[in-house]
């Protein structure tokens, strides 16, 4: 679907026509006495049929509800045979409001349709915002599509079922990207170059599979870049939790712990195709915990990249494995930021809810630096604190630290804390941890996500990354 901005609306007939306002507005408007008969008020929307109308209340003309109405525009307009949309605003927007609502409706385009047998074209082609009193500068359309492909595009992955998204399927997605920008480089280690890094705790975790683990590596290096920021993801392809096997039920959906590896391959992508000045690296840790006669257990000492012996007492908690060594690799780096994203913990779901993701991390204003900016993308999250005495449920008797706390009680904090144990003391104000295990695969349609994989972590990392170059 192409999205643009015009002084004028079309009036093919194939075109239907949209109006967004806030529900305040919506008495006083035209509109309320042709939807009088109907019985519609100004809540949520109505389609006027005989004049080809949808009518968009929304609570307020702001960035968050301009994005989901975008959003609910296009999922309306796409079981009706329209071509196009000519969609205006009842009030004053500027450019952050129409790229939101522009975004919003690239975003809420997508649905995964990969495995029906079935599908149904699209008929909507086109998403015009008409917007005749201000003159919007035509670079939000290009930042939009850029950045609602690379959400998709995640998304897809995300969704792709384990069976085909192997460790080497995400290694061969991500030299097609490099292929695909020669401005982006990529290396991949293979399971012989894991044990020359001495990754012990990543090679551990997929030691029962029978797909091969990869280290993938995606750089991008412009010319004259003032600032390093290197990306970890969390890239468990599949995840049934080892020998401390997983319910059944808690298996479905394990096709999505890949999402913070998927997130940080495809933020590179979009840094690269925006131009931004920075220097910007993924690492994505690509593995797949099964069971099997050599699978680690609980009770080994595994031994990481970092020197550090590590007591498993669960295997299920092992994205914080593969983590540690990343965070290692990433770190030789010498990076100026240093961000990793992972579907870790259900213990932050429970905190924070399915929505929001918990940032962590030792320095405080580059946590709220990072929820600000976050939260002006359109992703909800939120700080989670460390403290002294979380830190002392993963002390470990026979090893330097333990893979679980010791309590079930404040287990997304530990399991941060778990991670801080493997980053070096000049980087600990540099580093950042992002737990997206709540709002990167929810089994129902919400806000601009559709049922399944959101893409969580995508846009506030271009976001964050992009501020980061303009301060250089």
């Amino acid at each position: 679907m192409k999205v643009s901005i015009s002084k004028s609306v079309k009036n093919e007939k194939k075109y239907a026509q949209c109006v967004v306002m806030a529900k305040s507005a919506f008495g006083k408007s035209a509109y309320a006495k042709l939807c009088k008969p109907f019985g519609f008020e100004g809540e949520g929307k109505f389609f006027l049929q005989e004049s080809r109308i949808l009518v968009v209340c929304v609570d307020e003309l702001e960035s968050d509800c301009l994005r989901e109405s975008g959003a609910n525009i296009v999922r309306y307009f796409k079981g009706l045979p329209y071509e196009g949309v000519n969609v205006s605003i009842e009030g004053k927007i500027d450019n952050k409001k129409a790229y939101a609502l522009l975004l919003g409706a690239l975003c809420g385009e997508y649905e995964c349709m990969s495995y029906k047998s079935k599908t149904k074209a699209n008929a909507l082609k086109e998403f015009v915002l008409v917007e005749q009193k201000t003159s919007l500068d035509s670079s939000i359309v290009t930042k939009a599509e850029i950045i609602a492909q690379s959400v998709n595009a995640t998304r897809e992955l995300i969704n792709t079922i384990p069976q085909v998204a192997t460790p080497k399927y995400l290694a061969k997605y991500a030299k097609g990207l490099s292929k695909e920008l020669d401005k982006i480089e990529c290396k991949i280690l293979d399971e012989s170059l894991l044990e020359k890094e001495k990754m012990g705790a990543f090679l551990a975790v997929n030691r029962a599979s029978c797909n091969p683990p990869r280290l993938i590596h995606l750089s991008y290096k412009p010319k004259g870049a003032t600032k390093r920021v290197v990306l970890v993801g969390k890239g468990l392809t599949y995840d049934c939790g080892g020998l401390s096997l997983k319910p059944a039920d808690f298996m479905v959906t394990m096709k999505a712990d890949k999402s913070g590896g998927c997130a940080v391959m495809e933020i590179v992508r979009a840094i690269a195709r925006l131009g931004a000045n920075v220097e910007v690296h993924s690492i994505v840790g690509a593995a797949e915990n099964m069971i099997g006669g050599n699978a680690y257990k609980p009770d080994d000492v595994l031994y990481s990249r970092e020197g550090k012996s590590i007591e498993v007492r669960n295997t299920d908690a092992e994205g914080r494995l593969v983590l540690a060594d990343c965070l290692s690799y990433a770190q030789d780096l010498k990076p100026d930021i240093l961000i990793d994203f992972a579907t870790l913990t259900g213990a932050c779901v429970v905190a924070l809810g399915e929505y929001t993701s918990g940032i962590m991390g030792h320095n405080d204003k580059l946590k709220l630096e990072f929820e600000k900016i976050a939260l002006d993308s359109g992703e909800l999250m939120a700080c989670l604190p460390f403290n002294r005495h979380l830190k002392k449920l993963i002390e470990s008797k026979i090893a330097d630290v333990c893979n679980v706390g010791s309590s079930r009680y404040g287990g997304a904090i530990s399991a941060g804390l778990f991670l801080s144990e493997f980053i070096r003391d000049e980087y600990k104000d540099k580093w950042l941890h992002i737990d997206i295990a709540g709002p990167a695969y929810v089994e129902k349609e919400w806000d601009i996500n559709p049922s399944g994989a959101s893409g969580a972590g995508v846009r506030a990392g271009i976001e964050f990354i992009l501020t980061q170059a303009v301060k250089g």
